[in-house]
């Protein structure tokens, strides 16, 4: 029989050990990476039980009587560990779930979907789950990613600029320097969308502090000067580009594609993939095609992030 009760802070030590331990888990799903925010979600975490020992948990948040799955977080349904747990296992889990739910005045889950390419052993249990209890695709949104064991080569003209910015002196380098690379991208996102970064200087410098092997970024400079960054989040399997930016000079010279070849081609070559990131606006609605089109050039192809609704 499972048994499922909401994540309480004395957990934390445990539900980091398990979560390490599942085959749909990043360093996202870490009590540590996920507290950063508290303040701003009403934390409803579930945590499942057989025979007293966890088999799952679900980093989630409640607003009124919706259940999301989690609102700071990218993605991340149940989580789950790679042996002794079977697509049976689910379906019971969700049937108990469910009653759970209702029993707290839960009417409606928002559910995020772990993409595949984070899984380290198949894990999309979860989608027979939710068909299995009629949930709805609420939300897709389109993400660019590279398979790293046989990458397409950059378009002529990517290939171009790369070899552009190297001749001129453009040089790969990993860095700490997240205020300037945040000054660029604060300018860049105001500029493009009247938006700031979703995180701030501080919370980035926090993460990066707590999970400095998952959490790097990297520049393209000239001259000591920042052209061109990214900040990425390596979690072994999938190297993906948070935040991506440069400043005018470093476009015309080509500086993101050198950066972007050298991560490719070098740091990150023996990850499974590399992933550029969402291009969607408006819940999905929107898809800059101009954003999609230049990771396009540079060998992603799509893979989607799908989100669910379930009604109790």
């Amino acid at each position: 029989m499972v048994e499922i009760k909401l994540y309480t802070p004395e957990l934390h030590d445990k539900w980091n050990t398990f979560v390490a331990g599942c085959k749909n888990s990043t360093f996202l799903h870490n009590r540590d990476y996920m507290d950063y925010h508290s303040d701003r979600f009403k934390d409803c975490s579930l945590v499942a039980y057989a025979k007293g020992k966890i088999i799952a948990v679900l980093p989630a948040n409640r607003v009124d009587n919706t259940l999301y799955s989690h609102q700071g977080l990218t993605y991340g349904g149940w989580l789950i560990p790679t042996k002794h747990f079977t697509i049976i296992d689910m379906l019971e889990l969700f049937d108990e779930m469910k009653h759970f739910l209702s029993s707290i005045g839960i009417k409606e889950l928002i559910y995020k979907a772990v993409p595949h390419i984070y899984h380290s052993y198949p894990a999309e249990e979860e989608n027979y789950a939710i068909y299995k209890h009629n949930g709805k695709l609420l939300e897709t949104n389109v993400s660019t990613t590279i398979p790293l064991t046989h990458p397409f080569h950059f378009n002529n003209n990517y290939k171009n600029l790369a070899n552009f910015a190297e001749k001129s002196g453009v040089e790969i380098v990993e860095s700490h320097d997240y205020e300037d690379f945040w000054d660029i991208l604060g300018a860049l996102l105001q500029e493009k969308y009247e938006v700031s970064p979703v995180h701030s200087i501080e919370e980035i410098k926090l993460l990066q502090s707590r999970f400095p092997k998952n959490i790097r970024l990297f520049t393209a400079i000239k001259d000591n000067t920042i052209l061109a960054g990214s900040v990425i989040f390596d979690t072994g399997i999938v190297a993906h580009a948070q935040y991506i930016a440069s400043t005018p000079e470093g476009r015309e010279i080509g500086a993101l594609p050198l950066l972007f070849k050298s991560l490719i081609n070098k740091e990150f070559k023996n990850n499974q993939y590399f992933d550029f990131g969402i291009s969607n606006e408006e819940h999905g609605n929107y898809l800059n095609y101009g954003l999609v089109m230049q990771k396009c050039r540079m060998g992603g192809r799509a893979i989607v992030h799908n989100i669910y609704k379930l009604v109790f």
